[in-house]
């Protein structure tokens, strides 16, 4: 039989050990629990106490964000802009002497030679190239589903015909040669080198001219053009250079797209596949989207300054400092500039993933 005082002190005994248990983790514990939560839970971890926020905060992994590539006007040496560390990085790369940029994703980058017609993928942080079979590029868009070391990785390409009908080319690393195919749909598409693919979930989606969404199964060889209404554009977007102003990417198998006009704010889209329609986004919720003309890629995870925001392939104060929209301050940074689409080449320059210790290869 327990008396109460024995019962007190068994209770007070619980107490201490349950305090013990969770305020006073052994540090290597602590650490070992932190280090396998998502970044999300980790930060939520870290408001639990200062002894918690210190050990968070040392095991805290962040993303590598995406560099600015910028094409020399003329010679080999190639500006890399890390807008994290608002960085600029040279590289030597005589290897793309004569080349027209197509399309970047895991770090590798899609060329195009005009003078013998010649397609390959090329990584400049490790200087590695694959070759594809040639290929005449005209206005064709194109884009690839993952690094070309992957035995799944396809080429893509489109351009219109006809309103109704599209011409597909697919090849992967390889190839003897291209498959080229015309298909025809239903909904008019016509296409615009201003308008990237994007690899999401198995399919590559385009975007129209005027904003019709059309999907390629590499798979099944099948091309359809949903009937999904174009997001609604935001107030003056159809003036002069309207179809410059707007950029799609993925981001864990959800598609996004940007609209933006000149120095009005940026209207995010995703796209609700079981709805088929497209829904505007508030915010980003930590995601940022980095859009360029030639592909835009997304990430997360990345520092806080960066994170749910849009940065632009452009730059302000001599190629200092990146355009970027914040949507926690719904503002532009910098300020009261304008963003006349219109002013920029294409080709100009693209993102790329670098690889963790890519500054030990520059």
């Amino acid at each position: 039989m327990v008396n109460g005082d024995e019962r007190t002190a068994s209770e007070d005994g619980k107490g201490r050990l349950e305090l013990q248990t969770w305020s006073d983790l052994p540090l290597e514990l602590l650490e070992l629990i932190l280090s396998n939560l998502t970044f999300e839970d980790n930060v939520r971890a870290s408001v639990v106490c200062k002894r918690w926020h210190k050990v968070a905060i040392s095991v805290r992994v962040m993303n590598q964000s995406p560099w600015l590539m910028y094409m020399p006007k003329s010679g080999c040496l190639y500006e890399f802009y890390d807008p994290s560390e608002r960085k600029i990085h040279s590289l030597e790369l005589p290897e793309l002497r004569g080349c027209r940029v197509c399309y970047s994703k895991q770090g590798w980058l899609l060329l195009y030679r005009r003078r013998n017609h010649l397609v390959f993928f090329f990584n400049p942080f490790t200087r590695e190239t694959i070759n594809l079979p040639s290929y005449e590029l005209a206005y064709e868009i194109m884009a690839f589903s993952c690094a070309p070391t992957s035995t799944n990785c396809v080429v893509f390409s489109i351009k219109h015909v006809h309103p109704t009908v599209v011409a597909i080319s697919t090849c992967h690393p390889g190839a003897s040669e291209w498959t080229i195919v015309n298909h025809r749909n239903r909904l008019p598409f016509v296409s615009s080198i201003w308008d990237k693919p994007v690899f999401c979930s198995g399919l590559f989606y385009c975007l129209s001219l005027t904003g019709w969404l059309g999907v390629y199964d590499p798979g099944r060889r099948y091309w359809k053009v949903l009937p999904v209404p174009p997001p609604r554009c935001p107030e003056n977007f159809f003036v002069k250079n309207w179809w410059k102003g707007k950029f799609m990417t993925e981001h864990n198998g959800d598609l996004l797209v940007v609209y933006t006009s000149q120095n009005k704010n940026p209207m995010i889209y995703k796209l609700y596949r079981s709805e088929l329609a497209w829904k505007e986004m508030e915010s980003l919720r930590g995601v940022t989207i980095f859009a360029s003309f030639l592909s835009s890629l997304s990430g997360a995870n990345l520092p806080g300054i960066m994170r749910n925001s849009v940065y632009f392939s452009k730059f302000r104060f001599f190629g200092k400092r990146c355009i970027s929209y914040s949507f926690d301050d719904c503002r532009y940074y910098p300020r009261k500039q304008q963003y006349d689409w219109g002013e920029q080449p294409p080709f100009e320059n693209i993102w790329i993933e670098p690889p963790r210790h890519a500054l030990s290869s520059i």
